[in-house]
């Protein structure tokens, strides 16, 4: 298993990896948004991942999310664990196929590093946000506003509001016609996951 490791991370700095290796990340939902983040992170090398959602993987969900069509019917936070593991063993996930409330927030997350929140609904968002900062006001959160549509890349950006990191244009939301394109979902995914290894990095030195 480390030459394995070692040949999977070749190429990256083994100075971050094993920062990464030893962190544990939080992802609630895992949706479009949830599941590109999370393939970035394995990448990466994050030692644990800790994923929430209670749906189960449908066939529009393939236009832009990481799932395949011999998984739809499929638990989405069991079919990405698979996905997540075929791509490395040395990311530990943990499912929780359950929706999220205030009631259940700290027992999922409570001992995450940094939360990523990447959820449907404006009103889960909006809760997800207000608990999470009463009960850990000094931890991170990585929230996403404004991402359907195509294309105004040239809009999306990060915004930080102390602990808490919105990344979107902030405008565009899903409704009346507008909806996600695989490609500006994956934009904004991969600048959640990029802002949380910065993040991480910054923690661990």
């Amino acid at each position: 298993m480390i030459e394995l490791f070692n040949e999977l991370f070749a190429n990256q700095n083994p100075e971050y990896v094993k920062i990464w290796q030893n962190s544990v990340v939080g992802i609630a939902g895992v949706g479009g948004l949830g599941s590109n983040i999370a393939f970035s992170l394995t990448r990466a090398g994050i030692g644990k991942l800790i994923i929430a959602d209670p749906d189960i993987v449908s066939t529009s969900n393939l236009t832009r999310q990481q799932y395949f069509l011999n998984q739809v019917g499929l638990p989405k936070v069991a079919a990405l664990k698979d996905n997540l593991l075929n791509i490395s063993p040395f990311t530990m996930v943990n499912p929780y196929p359950q929706k999220i409330t205030p009631t259940n927030l700290s027992l999922i997350f409570g001992k995450v590093d940094i939360l990523i929140e990447a959820l449907d609904e404006a009103e889960e968002k909006q809760m997800l946000i207000e608990n999470w900062q009463q009960l850990y006001p000094d931890k991170y959160l990585i929230g996403a506003s404004g991402i359907a549509g195509v294309g105004k890349n040239e809009l999306i950006h990060i915004e930080q509001i102390g602990t808490l990191f919105l990344v979107g244009d902030g405008i565009t939301e899903i409704e009346n016609g507008v909806y996600p394109t695989a490609a500006r979902v994956a934009v904004v995914a991969n600048m959640q996951a990029n802002l949380c290894l910065e993040l991480l990095l910054q923690k661990g030195n």
